[in-house]
């Protein structure tokens, strides 16, 4: 499938598609530590989102945000990718499977494999993953223990290391926050 975006009222029509699947695949998930619906954080990285295509007039922006509200439905439930090429097209597939950890892998290798993936695909990309970090730093888990909030931000290091390039103020919100986050 294409979808072409220049339709003002087709784009609409396809973000809503979006967010009705999200919101069917995420049903009864609730944000981890919290008891808030997953799609809070849909909604917070979609947000966020819109800071990095502020500074980056050279983004479809319809990529990206069908790609922030679908960034997780592959890796976090059963939806196989296809299923998505098939609704909002391939290259919307193929960024949210660019977006989604490989299951196999762990830690370190899981994120540099992402962050690999990520980098090979079209910058949009790279402006939802800057903003799935800044929307999950913004509350730190009680539940976490110092070791794990140390790992996290270190990733987070690594995330604008790779991609801040496509988004200066993603980048440099998020470096804050990286600070924030280590000083609690």
């Amino acid at each position: 499938m294409t979808v072409n975006f220049q339709d003002s009222a087709v784009s609409q029509k396809i973000r809503d598609q979006a967010w009705r699947l999200a919101a069917t695949k995420h049903n009864g998930a609730l944000y981890p530590g919290t008891d808030l619906p997953y799609l809070t954080h849909i909604g917070a990285v979609t947000l966020a989102l819109q800071i990095g295509l502020s500074d980056s007039p050279w983004a479809d922006q319809d990529l990206a945000i069908l790609c922030a509200i679908l960034h997780d439905v592959i890796e976090d439930t059963p939806t196989p990718a296809s299923e998505l090429a098939q609704m909002f097209g391939e290259t919307v597939a193929n960024g949210v499977l660019a977006l989604s950890k490989n299951p196999e892998l762990k830690g370190l290798e899981a994120m540099t494999d992402s962050l690999w993936r990520i980098r090979l695909s079209p910058r949009e990309v790279w402006l939802v993953k800057l903003a799935d970090r800044l929307a999950n730093m913004t509350n730190k888990p009680s539940h976490w223990t110092a070791e794990k909030c140390h790992r996290y931000a270190q990733e987070a290091e690594l995330i604008i290391a790779s991609l801040g390039e496509a988004s200066p103020t993603l980048a440099n919100l998020l470096s804050h926050q990286i600070q924030v986050w280590l000083s609690f």
